[in-house]
């Protein structure tokens, strides 16, 4: 990954999301399905994780980045090692 924390949030905070911050998640976490009401755009700093959203998952690893739209429904699983991923919000 080419790319840090500040410049990260500097280029989102650019592009109109009102906040930027980091999560961490514990190693083995597991999110049922749910839905937030803002908009992400994230980028994976460390571990893995998969995305699920309606019938397809995406396996994120470090450097991998996603998208979601508000109030879509989906599901998170973290990897043994757990995971920390960058995430732009824009609230609804």
């Amino acid at each position: 990954m080419n790319t840090t924390f500040e410049a990260f949030r500097q280029q989102r905070l650019t592009e109109g999301f009102d906040e930027v911050l980091e999560r961490e998640w514990a190693p083995l976490t597991v999110l049922d399905t749910h839905s937030h009401p803002f908009a992400a755009n994230a980028l994976v700093a460390r571990g893995e994780m998969w995305l699920t959203v309606g019938e397809h998952t995406r396996h994120l690893r470090a450097g991998d980045s996603f998208e979601l739209d508000a109030h879509v429904p989906h599901a998170e699983r973290y990897g043994a090692e757990g995971a920390a991923y960058w995430v732009a919000r824009r609230n609804a």
